[in-house]
């Protein structure tokens, strides 16, 4: 099948489960006349795109409460760079660290060339790469496991083992979104990993822009006991900070340095 008919169909997916609501693999499959296997791959395409949520056997439309930012690229990356900064400045010479995979905890590496000693552990073949090209070359640990394309880093059991095997000064993750009353929440189901990385670490930093907070997503991943600190921009208004903070977690906004 030709690369406009595969997009054709998959924006006719995401039409038909936005009017729906919901559909599983089976419908889908007898709807658009092709394989299980093929919707299922369109599923998590679609997914990643933001325009669905998969669920076991299927799909849901995206809840009316995740609502896309309209935003350039330009003022992200300045965002990011400051959560980042702010990020940096936690770190000491000879932490044991956990970085997971994402966009902006990968804006934390470029960062960490003035700080020795460092051992790092990932499960991102991206933040691994770029942990290799620092000069002062941190000792880099990987966990292995399964490779899942959809959060394009390693999953799974032998994944979970291996961080069970050492302790952590530091956790770095992101999320793609935070529920104000619950903790961070994703559009992967797979979740076991991250909640690992949090048992093996002292301390387990989130790093996350303010337009995330309050989105809603039903993929809970880590609550707010589990988190020590949220680090975010300026963008965040003081009802939600205040709110965040009386779940124990400390809330730094950094300021967004503009050029």
């Amino acid at each position: 099948m030709s690369k406009r008919n595969t997009q054709q169909r998959r924006h006719g997916i995401a039409a038909f489960i936005a009017q729906q609501g919901e559909a599983s693999v089976d419908a889908l499959a007898q709807q658009f006349a092709t394989s299980e296997v093929t919707i299922r791959k369109d599923l998590a395409t679609l997914e990643k795109s933001g325009l669905l949520l998969r669920r076991y056997g299927g799909a849901i439309a995206m809840p009316s409460e995740i609502v896309a930012v309209d935003e350039t690229e330009e003022y992200v990356s300045e965002r990011k760079l400051a959560i980042a900064k702010a990020a940096a400045e936690r770190i000491r010479d000879h932490n044991r660290l956990i970085f997971d995979s994402g966009s902006t905890t990968a804006c934390l590496i470029p960062l960490l060339n003035d700080k020795q000693g460092l051992i790092v552990m990932t499960n991102s073949l991206n933040v691994a790469n770029a942990l290799n090209e620092l000069e002062n070359e941190p000792t880099l640990l990987m966990t292995g496991g399964t490779w899942d394309p959809h959060s394009e880093a390693f999953q799974g059991q032998v994944a979970e083992s291996v961080l069970r095997s050492y302790d952590f000064d530091q956790l770095f993750i992101g999320a793609d979104g935070i529920d104000i009353e619950r903790g961070t929440t994703t559009f992967n189901e797979l979740i076991g990993l991250s909640r690992v990385m949090a048992e093996v670490s002292r301390e387990v930093v989130v790093m996350v822009e303010s337009s995330k907070i309050g989105r809603r997503i039903p993929n809970l991943e880590l609550p707010w006991n589990s988190i020590s600190t949220l680090i975010t921009d300026e963008g965040l208004d003081t009802e939600a900070k205040k709110q965040i903070e009386q779940c124990g977690v400390q809330v730094i906004c950094a300021p967004v340095e503009k050029n």
